[in-house]
């Protein structure tokens, strides 16, 4: 029986994917590092900025890595102010409250853009639950925030399932014990199935999706 349903935020709940490359290309010009896709997917995409910072540009000191990092989120969330929610998000939290399947967004993004986004997307009180990396360190790709969200929401593993845009979120839903889905908004299907996810869709509307939820939920009501 299916009891939770877990999100990640960025490049699941809406594609920011666009956004978030073109801000660190702009930024790492200044490092002398001009940037592709593959980079970005392979060194940035899920994971968290201190983590990213400290790999790609190790010679800045905590405070000035601190800096480049709220710069950086500020010009996001400039950015930001158009997203749309993913197709299908609707239908999907409908059936939640339909068959009273709990849900959280469990993401590696800043507070801020946390709050900003859930805003944007007019989804604050659809989520009440939130876990963000600082409220499960060291973030994902560690399972750790997938366990709390888990913990808070008073569900096992077994009884839940993740959507995940990025290897690292996947693994950390994986390393968590949960079922997990991949979305293509941000990585080919194929290395979001290399790191271990049991179905890959491209959105909220995926039949083969539709076919999972209804046999994990037939039983309800």
């Amino acid at each position: 029986m299916l009891e939770a349903i877990l999100f990640d935020l960025d490049g699941t709940l809406a594609d920011t994917d666009s956004i978030h490359f073109a801000v660190w290309q702009d930024i790492l010009v200044r490092y002398d590092l001009d940037i592709d896709r593959s980079f970005y997917r392979q060194r940035i995409s899920g994971r968290t900025n201190s983590k990213i910072i400290k790999d790609i540009i190790p010679q800045l000191t905590l405070e000035d890595a601190w800096k480049l990092a709220t710069e950086k989120e500020e010009t996001y969330r400039r950015l930001a102010n158009s997203l749309l929610p993913t197709p299908g998000l609707d239908r999907l939290i409908a059936l939640c409250d339909q068959a009273a399947i709990k849900r959280a967004v469990v993401t590696n993004a800043p507070e801020d853009n946390v709050v900003y986004m859930l805003k944007v997307l007019r989804l604050t009180d659809t989520f009440p639950t939130v876990i963000m990396a600082k409220d499960a360190l060291p973030g994902k790709p560690s399972p750790a925030p997938y366990e709390l969200a888990l913990s808070r929401l008073k569900v096992k593993n077994k009884r839940a399932i993740a959507f995940e845009d990025s290897a690292a979120g996947i693994r950390s839903a994986i390393d968590a014990g949960i079922y997990t889905i991949g979305i293509t908004s941000s990585h080919p299907a194929e290395e979001l199935l290399s790191a271990g996810a049991s179905m890959i869709i491209q959105d909220f509307n995926d039949e083969q999706l539709w076919e999972l939820l209804d046999s994990k939920t037939k039983a309800i009501g």
